[in-house]
């Protein structure tokens, strides 16, 4: 594994970047100057330019002729697009990462997943269920597949954001024990349709108090 330092440093700016975004600390259309990102990070244009490319691959940028990157709008839309594609290509990569999943992995799996139920804040608790995701489908050994998954993820978790930012309420995740327990027992086809049920649905949030914007805001379950 390459290590965060000793990753080129257009990479480096670019999952800052992501995760400011993913968050919502830097909110959609905001403009992102090349400017004051090279002075931030103590580096030239160029680095910046790549960056900005990355997460444009990603869906988290756009380039505007004549005005450069901004920061993507998203919708309803957007969300359902991004549901139906993480269904149908993480239940492909859980197929064939199935008879390369040890009863290790599948430990490391639910002791995250425990991790997720006991997360006091919608940062913990995505990074936790990103991590049960990456450990079910990494043994898949398909690079590209898994770099597209990711990118999705990503979007993902700017809605999680987005709905969640201001009133988390913890929960238990009933469908990634059902994944683990039709995984030790071999039934493959019925963890990768769990899966791809639990990541292809999304519906209207319903907010956890009373005190809260009652926005529509709409959530995706993993």
């Amino acid at each position: 594994m390459v290590k965060a330092a000793d990753s080129p440093i257009s990479d480096r700016i670019a999952r800052i970047l992501a995760d400011r975004i993913i968050s919502g600390e830097i909110q959609p259309g905001v403009r992102l100057r090349q400017d004051h990102i090279a002075t931030e990070f103590g580096t030239s244009h160029v680095p910046v330019r790549e960056a900005f490319r990355t997460l444009q691959k990603q869906g988290l940028a756009e380039n505007e002729p004549w005005r450069g990157f901004r920061v993507t709008e998203f919708d309803v839309a957007e969300l359902r697009e991004v549901a139906e594609m993480r269904a149908s290509l993480e239940s492909l990569a859980l197929r064939h990462a199935a008879p390369n999943l040890t009863q290790e992995i599948l430990a490391k799996a639910e002791e995250v997943t425990r991790h997720g139920d006991r997360a006091g804040n919608v940062r913990d608790w995505e990074a936790a269920n990103r991590k049960f995701h990456n450990l079910i489908l990494a043994p898949c050994q398909m690079p590209r597949l898994l770099r597209t998954i990711d990118d999705l993820q990503a979007a993902s978790a700017r809605f999680l954001f987005a709905a969640w930012r201001s009133d988390w309420e913890t929960r238990t995740d009933h469908d990634h024990r059902a994944i683990l327990d039709a995984l030790r027992k071999g039934q493959t086809e019925f963890a990768c349709a769990t899966l791809a049920r639990h990541v292809g649905w999304i519906g209207k949030r319903k907010p956890a108090s009373k005190n809260v914007d009652l926005r529509e805001t709409y959530e995706i379950s993993g």
